[in-house]
């Protein structure tokens, strides 16, 4: 079992611009320490680590924690994508690490809608395509998936991973442009989709198996289980419940699937994706 989808930070070492007081229990560092039980409780084998700061010295704190740890398959991490020349220099940098597979950047945080449609980004990511590495999608808005959209069309060799099912509008009366959106992204064969961080969602914060449910069920049949990843979103989930609480709403979500469709979900999508042996 593949957790594609982990955060670590250390306050005392890394700056979080967006992780302020008013997120309170998961204002703390949390540390490979503290998952590991968890993981070994859950029956996770291998997991996912990804950046939470635009920054090198984030990137730089999970491969150090790769390096020690046997049980991290993965690092996606983050480049200067606004500065292509940079993003070469950092890809030379993080590719003398085994466990580099992608590239994130919190471009919700951006307050331009349209940053990663912009023409130097497109160029880093190009390179990224060429060294057959991810880029992490944190589609919180209807036009982040539109820029995936061009994004997919212009790059098929570039893996696009698109984080917690591209931010459905749970508990919302409308599901467009969400629906619509994902269902295009489905089409293209270079995108995958993680079902992660949805616990958290909803106007409670909240949300359960039931909330979810049609928006699990249409994405599992606009990709299908093949380019579906699990991703516990560790610490951000305990907001709304334990590991295993999260895990357990994952289960249920997916409880009319054979047992290959949950070996892709709940590993080899995840393996497919990041180019992981």
């Amino acid at each position: 079992m593949i957790d594609a989808h982990l955060h670590l930070w250390d306050l005392d070492r890394v700056a979080y611009p967006w992780l302020t007081e008013s997120l309170g229990p998961i204002h703390r560092t949390f540390s490979m320490e503290e998952a590991e039980p968890q993981f070994t409780q859950a029956g996770i084998d291998r997991v996912v680590l990804v950046q939470a700061a635009n920054s090198d010295e984030d990137s730089r704190a999970m491969f150090a924690v790769a390096a020690e740890s046997e049980r991290v398959g993965g690092v996606v991490a983050w480049i200067d994508l606004l500065d292509p020349a940079r993003a070469e220099r950092q890809l030379d940098v993080w590719a003398e690490h085994p466990s580099f597979v992608g590239v994130r950047h919190l471009i919700h945080d951006e307050p331009d809608p349209d940053w990663l449609g912009r023409p130097h980004v497109h160029e880093s990511l190009a390179l990224l395509a060429d060294r057959e590495l991810a880029f992490d999608v944190v589609g919180v808005l209807p036009r982040h998936l539109e820029h995936a959209l061009t994004l997919a069309d212009e790059l098929p060799g570039l893996h696009l991973v698109i984080d917690h099912l591209g931010t459905p509008p749970v508990g919302a009366d409308e599901t467009e442009p969400w629906r619509s959106l994902m269902s295009e992204l489905g089409a293209r064969p270079n995108t995958f989709v993680k079902l992660s961080g949805l616990t958290t969602l909803g106007p409670s914060g909240r949300a359960t198996a039931v909330d979810l449910q049609p928006f699990v069920d249409h994405v599992m049949e606009a990709f299908g289980a093949a380019r579906i990843l699990y991703g516990g979103d560790w610490p951000v989930s305990t907001l709304a419940g334990s590991y295993r609480e999260t895990l357990a709403v994952s289960d249920e979500l997916l409880t009319g699937l054979s047992e290959s469709q949950r070996r892709s979900v709940f590993g080899d999508s995840a393996a497919t994706a990041y180019r992981m042996s």
